[in-house]
């Protein structure tokens, strides 16, 4: 499935057939009568593309048969959305149908889109509506163990609106765009479905951050015709020598890397495109597993490997159950090429992850026994955590990284395989084989070699703890700093033993921590207890002292809080000794104003770069000895700028109605007769002087620079809105050069 995809490759209704030739009779009325009630229900009813909204439910249809799943799901898909967009109800669907596509077509209703709040606050971070996400990761995944067709419906549907998302406008493009790329393409690599998350990604890419898309794009396209013929050569020289030993029906295919992996991999390793070697990527599919490893040995003597680059996915599968050989290769002319190696078993479950077992399972009598662990194991991830009420965005993010993110498999003494997230510690594994274990931890052996607790852990390790009879936890394995804990399992129940204290063990803890604290960072001299726990909103010290004790509060979040508080008043003495050097403020204004109060008496001045003008969201930078300057909030100088504490909120004041703001404007235009006459009698009607005008040609374009002396935003928007409606002015707008 090409990123390009849209509707207009739909399947009709005998195209849905004609690809689903197994079809018993039952099978093909059962999806004729789907699709005949959808698109009954949906008549009328139109898509923001102004296609018939019934396109998009034939889509997502469409979507399913190529994962080859069964009637019943693509009838659900067919009528996934009348639940909610028409008249249809559920006992209707039970009645014309079965119990079972109706609760397919209820399930798919209930996943809402997930709201995701793009606007940023005063922190620069954006907000979440933590609670409605959890809530929502919990429907996705315990719905799952019920029936995991209705996630594969979601993840169609999700990604048919994807492919037609430019007809939505921008705020939402970036809503939705975000949202996938944070929930539903994890999701599908989590189900093992690659065709789907790499064009959900892609996708999203492109709307998220359309400048390097683009550029990654382009560079792919440009190299397009080299890259061919590149690949077809070698792929003829690898089929050859496959021929030589007897391996005839393998598969050679090749493809550039997807754009967004390409994006992750030059921030990831700081490259730049040209060296990114696995754009150039090859996949051989052959009959069995061991001509997966005859065929590697030939690429070795072909082409030399680049041994870091090697893994063995079959003898060590992934936790989505994904098989492969992967291996990268240089060949005479110094390329780098990447190669899988997989049968044609391994690419039907890495193509469709999830979805071919559950074609397996739907097609056989026994049980898939692979496919229900981890069903299973995803769903116990998102049922653990008793403390979720305490703190849902914790919660959100350890359920990203225990159920998205990459896992590793280690060993325990007797050999059985214990599945842990990426970067888990000895004191991680402690806690997932037992609580009792966890908290008598004292310390760990890995391969028979002693190893530190916050030791990060390699799939192949064999993990051996040691314990003591009697103790519990220390408060120090919460300090992320440390890295003791990785997991959220292995935080919650720290935290729960602490919290089964007497709150007389947990002040004194709590003392013990502080004070250790405060002795690290030099400020036990000038700190107090209650200027700690004030910090913390906490109005009596015990209360503070038994949140430490109890773990609630850690070193870290002490000292990160310690620090900013002397920071901030390293800023205020800065503010304080502008207050005694100005100079050149007029007494008694209030243009500006810092939390709510005017300047009067500070020294302040408007950034030449930016030029504020009132109106504009508009922000102080506390300079050294010159005052506070005052910029645009979104000014490249401030976005740029590292020394965040010297920032200060101020605000628009009561401003004089003579005042004027220089203001550098650009107009881009086709020259003709009378041009700057029309745009110079904009700018008299408002009353505006020009202070400064230069006029470059270049062909027929006139570009055109002026500094206007203009009151307020308002005035500059208005008169920048009638310039651009002036016949041949192509552009018209505000810049930050000076003219």
């Amino acid at each position: 499935m090409s990123p390009t995809t849209t509707s207009s490759t739909m399947l009709d209704l005998a195209g849905l057939l004609d690809a689903l030739p197994d079809l018993t009779p039952n099978d093909r009325e059962l999806i004729e009568h789907a699709y005949i009630k959808a698109q009954v229900a949906h008549e009328g009813q139109v898509r923001k593309s102004g296609e018939p909204y019934f396109t998009h439910c034939v889509a997502v249809a469409a979507i399913l048969v190529e994962m080859k799943l069964d009637a019943e799901a693509i009838a659900a898909a067919l009528m996934h959305d009348v639940l909610e967009d028409t008249s249809v109800t559920k006992d209707e669907l039970i009645a014309e149908f079965s119990p079972k596509i109706a609760n397919l077509v209820d399930g798919v209703t209930k996943l809402k889109n997930l709201p995701i709040n793009l606007e940023k606050n005063n922190t620069g971070k954006r907000p979440r509506d933590t609670n409605r996400e959890l809530e929502y990761m919990r429907k996705m995944f315990l719905t799952m163990g019920d029936d995991v067709r209705v996630v594969l419906i979601k993840l169609a549907d999700r990604l048919h609106n994807m492919r037609t998302l430019g007809y939505m406008r921008e705020d939402k493009q970036q809503r939705i765009a975000t949202e996938t790329l944070e929930i539903f393409a994890p999701l599908a690599n989590r189900l093992g479905i690659w065709q789907i998350k790499w064009e959900l990604e892609d996708l999203s890419f492109r709307y998220t951050n359309p400048d390097a898309y683009r550029a990654i794009a382009n560079n792919l396209d440009e190299r397009r015709a080299d890259r061919e013929a590149y690949m077809s050569k070698h792929a003829e020289a690898l089929r050859a020598e496959l021929g030589k030993h007897g391996i005839t029906h393998a598969a050679i295919t090749w493809r550039p890397k997807h754009i967004y992996s390409i994006y992750k991999k030059m921030q990831r390793k700081n490259l730049p495109f040209d060296e990114i070697y696995d754009v150039r990527a090859m996949r051989v599919i052959v009959d069995t597993i061991p001509e997966c490893y005859l065929t590697l040995g030939l690429v070795h003597q072909l082409w030399r490997p680049l041994h870091k680059e090697f893994d063995d996915y079959i003898a060590s599968p992934k936790d989505n159950y994904y098989q492969s050989l992967h291996t990268a290769v240089i060949d005479n002319k110094g390329k780098t090429i990447e190669i899988q190696i997989r049968t044609w078993e391994m690419h039907e479950h890495a193509e469709y992850g999830v979805a071919a077992h559950w074609r397996y399972k739907e097609g056989s009598k026994g049980r898939d026994e692979k496919f229900e662990n981890h069903i299973a194991r995803l769903r116990k991830m998102m049922e653990f955590g008793s403390d979720i009420t305490d703190d849902p965005a914790a919660y959100i993010t350890s359920i990203k990284e225990d159920v998205f993110q990459k896992h590793i498999y280690v060993y325990t003494p007797k050999g059985d395989i214990v599945d842990l997230p990426a970067g888990a510690t000895p004191i991680d594994f402690a806690y997932h084989i037992h609580t009792e274990i966890g908290e008598r931890c004292r310390g760990a052996k890995v391969n028979g070699q002693l190893v530190s607790l916050n030791h990060q852990l390699k799939t192949g390790e064999q993990i051996e703890i040691i314990t003591i009879n009697r103790g519990g936890p220390s408060l120090d394995w919460l300090n992320p700093d440390l890295g003791y804990v990785n997991t959220h399992r292995a935080r919650a129940k720290i935290r729960q033993y602490f919290r089964k204290l007497n709150r007389g063990n947990h002040i004194t803890m709590g003392r013990e921590v502080v004070e250790r604290e405060l002795r690290r960072m030099g400020v036990s001299d000038r700190m107090s207890f209650d200027d700690v726990a004030i910090l913390f909103d906490y109005l009596k010290v015990d209360d503070f002292m038994a949140a430490v004790g109890a773990g609630d509060i850690n070193a870290a979040q002490i000292a990160h809080k310690v620090l900013d508080d002397e920071r901030e008043k390293e800023r205020m003495n800065d503010i304080n000794s502008v207050v005694r050097e100005s100079r050149a403020v007029v007494e008694g204004s209030s243009e500006i104003r810092l939390n709510g109060s005017d300047m009067a008496g500070l020294l302040y001045n408007i950034a030449s770069c930016c030029k504020p003008v009132p109106g504009d969201d508009i922000v102080g930078y506390i300079t050294r000895g010159r005052g506070i300057a005052i910029h645009r909030r979104n000014c490249a100088n401030i976005l740029t700028n590292t020394d965040r504490e010297r920032l200060i909120d101020v605000s628009w004041g009561d401003v004089q109605q003579e005042s004027r703001y220089a203001v550098p404007i650009e107009i881009v235009a086709y020259d003709r007769f009378g041009l700057m006459k029309d745009i110079t009698t904009v700018i008299a009607d408002e009353k505006v002087s020009i202070s400064k005008l230069s006029v470059q040609q270049r062909q027929e374009i006139a570009t055109i620079h002026m500094q206007l002396d203009i009151r307020n935003n308002d005035q500059l928007r208005r008169i920048l809105s009638k310039i651009g409606l002036i016949q041949s002015v192509s552009e018209a707008r505000r810049c930050n050069t000076p003219v």
